[in-house]
Formats: C-alpha cells, structure tokens, sequence
C-alpha cells in the first residue's frame, strides 16, 4: 500500500474536519512533506463547499460529492477501531447530505407547485373575466328596456342589414350586420350614435367576413346617453372621431 492510499480517507475526513487528535497531527504531519496530498486536500475542500454551497440550488454537485465519498471509501481497513473512527467520523457528513438532497427535493416540488397554482389563478381569472362579458351580452340582448335598431340601405338585393340593440341606463350596444360589402384596406365601416342632443358618438368599427357579417359587441360608450338613431359611414381604419363621409344607413328607435 502507497502512502497516498494510506491517507485517502484521512485527507476526505480532514477536509470535513471529522479527524482529531492523534490521527488529525499524523496527516498534518504528512502534509507538510507531501504536495501531492496538499493539492488533493485542496480538491476535496473545494468538493465540500460545492456541496455545501448546493443547498441553495436545484440540484447538488454529484461529481464533488462523489470525489469525497470516493475519498472516503480509499480510506484502509487496517483496524477494527480505525473502520470505526471512519464510520463515525463520516456519519455527521452523511446526515448533511441528506438532509441537503431532501431540502432540494422539497423545494423544487414546492416551485412546482407555486407554478402550477399560479396557472390555475390566471385561467380562473381569464374565465371570470369571459363569464362577465357572456353575462353582459346577454343582459343587453334580453333587456326589458333595450332599443332596438334595424338600419336598413338602398333596396338591393341581398340588402344590407344592420341591427343595432343599445341600453341607455348601462351603455351598452350590440350590433350585428349582414349582407354588407367589403371596404378597402385601409377602410372600416364605423357605427355612430346619433342622441337626442349633441353630435354624433363614435360607436365601433368593423369589417365584413366574406359572408358579409360583423358585430361590434359594447363598444366605450357613455351611461345614460338617449339615442335618437343609429347609422354607419365609411372611415379610416383606424375610426374617425366625427363621420367623415356621407351616411349610408340610418335608423332610429322602434
């Protein structure tokens, strides 16, 4: 057996600072006439604080905890109570490992799930907040006290339609078009509210699918604003903040 072998072990339960008396004075001794043993030493206590540093992070260095139970393992059985001292020596390290395993373990199944609730909140969010508009949607289309709008143009077949169902007290409108033609590229048709008193109040803007239909579904409108009639014009695409060109359909309140 080389004197290397000899002090393995001893330089992994040094580096852990598990060896004492006699035997820590014996590789201490050896340490100072030997470079090799000095830069082994220094591998394993850069070995242990990779290890100890790992606490703090999702998964431990094996290859440093694996040099040191390699270490550990070099060590020689020469005597009963030197395979004792070692077992002993080691155990307090053992403990600490798994301790630092079962700790990294629980916090990374515990991240799991703060991201997993975290999801859970967002999509129960975004359903409260689709339960809302199908709640108001179909306040406005069976509302008592809603107007109802049919705006009508030239009489062409298949004619244009739009209708328009508008709640004065809560502000909101619904629309559905059909049979409409499409607009240029950088047109849009715009829906207008024409009150009682005022100009007239930008409502929407839309396009037609290739079926010709559209709907403008509670567009930003002011609570409590009287609605003598409704009608559409052609606009940027973007909107206009006043009609811009000629009215092509109009109604008023049934």
């Amino acid at each position: 057996m080389s004197v290397h072998e000899q002090y393995a072990g001893d330089l992994a339960l040094y580096a852990m600072g598990a060896l004492l008396g006699d035997e820590r004075a014996a590789v201490e001794k050896h340490l100072a006439e030997c470079p090799d043993c000095r830069r082994e030493l220094e591998l394993l206590r850069g070995d242990t604080a990779l290890l100890a540093y790992s606490t703090a992070h999702s998964v431990p260095p094996r290859r440093s905890r694996q040099r040191l139970m390699d270490a550990v393992r070099a060590e020689p059985r020469r005597k009963k109570v030197a395979a004792k001292r070692s077992w002993w020596g080691i155990a307090p390290w053992l403990a600490a490992a798994a301790m630092t395993i079962l700790a990294v373990l629980l916090m990374s199944q515990n991240s799991g799930l703060q991201e997993k609730l975290a999801n859970l909140r967002d999509r129960a969010t975004e359903q409260q907040s689709q339960l809302e508009q199908a709640r108001e949607v179909v306040a406005t289309l069976t509302a008592t006290d809603a107007l109802h709008v049919t705006l009508v143009a030239a009489k062409t077949p298949p004619q244009p339609q739009g209708k328009a169902m508008y709640v004065r007290d809560r502000g909101s409108l619904i629309f559905i078009a059909s049979n409409f033609k499409p607009v240029a590229s950088d047109k849009a048709y715009e829906l207008w509210l024409i009150p009682a008193k005022g100009n007239p109040i930008a409502a929407g803007v839309f396009k037609p699918d290739a079926h010709g239909s559209a709907t403008v579904v509670n567009p930003p409108l002011p609570q409590g604003i009287k609605a003598k009639a409704f009608a559409i014009t052609i606009e940027p695409q973007a909107g206009s903040p006043a009609p811009t060109s000629q009215i092509l359909m109009l109604g008023s309140g049934e």
